[in-house]
């Protein structure tokens, strides 16, 4: 099997990703070229076509100091689509999605960002591939995709001061617009039918939301 195979299998000396504190302006500057070659490849080709040895030569980096960042392919493109993500969340907060309630407004601003992954959808069924195989061992780097997802939701909702039962929701929602987009790489859903259930699970917000004051 191939060192790049579908498991998380990392180099035989790598560890955890480097470094945990604060990367210096240059190793910021790798890591951006390493997060911007690992999208090219799979934008191209998908899930096979990001290989470590290609990503460092277009990168730049030495295969060896890939692998200090990223131990393995798995941790590179969960840690791609962290990257992604953020880079949705700040161009949906340019533009706020309108709605008059707060499910409408999560559910305008999941869509919007399903529609991003659909313009490229080999980058997003490599991201949303090792987002599936990934173990315990990139359980740090698929907690951050979650918690930008979270993020994006509890922005488009306008939430300032959320209940426990509406981050729950929150949750459920992240968790199920990840699932569709998995139904939909695989065929088994159209684009319908992902409007529908996002539109669906968003009414959890509403209601969860706690009665207003002075209603008896």
């Amino acid at each position: 099997m191939p060192a790049d195979a579908h498991r998380t299998k990392a180099a035989p000396d790598a560890g955890r990703a480097e470094p945990a504190s604060p990367l210096t302006e240059r190793q910021e500057a790798r890591r951006r070229r390493i997060l911007e070659a690992c999208a090219r490849l799979a934008s191209r080709g998908g899930f096979d076509a990001v290989q470590m040895r290609e990503v460092a030569e277009s990168s730049q980096v030495a295969l060896g100091t890939l692998y200090r960042y990223f131990p393995s392919k798995i941790h590179l493109l969960v840690a791609t689509m962290q990257d992604q993500l953020e880079h949705l969340h700040a161009t949906l907060r340019k533009k706020p999605p309108a709605g008059e309630t707060a499910a409408e407004r999560a559910a305008g601003t999941l869509m919007r960002a399903f529609r991003a992954m659909q313009r490229d959808p080999l980058l997003a069924d490599a991201m949303v591939r090792a987002l599936t195989f990934a173990d315990r061992s990139v359980s740090a780097e698929v907690e951050q995709v979650f918690r930008r997802t979270t993020a994006i939701v509890l922005d488009a909702t306008d939430l300032t001061d959320p209940t426990p039962e509406q981050l729950s929701a929150v949750r459920v929602i992240g968790h199920t617009w990840h699932s569709t987009l998995i139904t939909w790489l695989s065929g088994r859903a159209s684009i319908e039918q992902v409007g529908v259930d996002i539109e669906t699970v968003c009414r959890l917000i509403d209601l969860t939301a706690p009665p207003r004051s002075g209603r008896r």
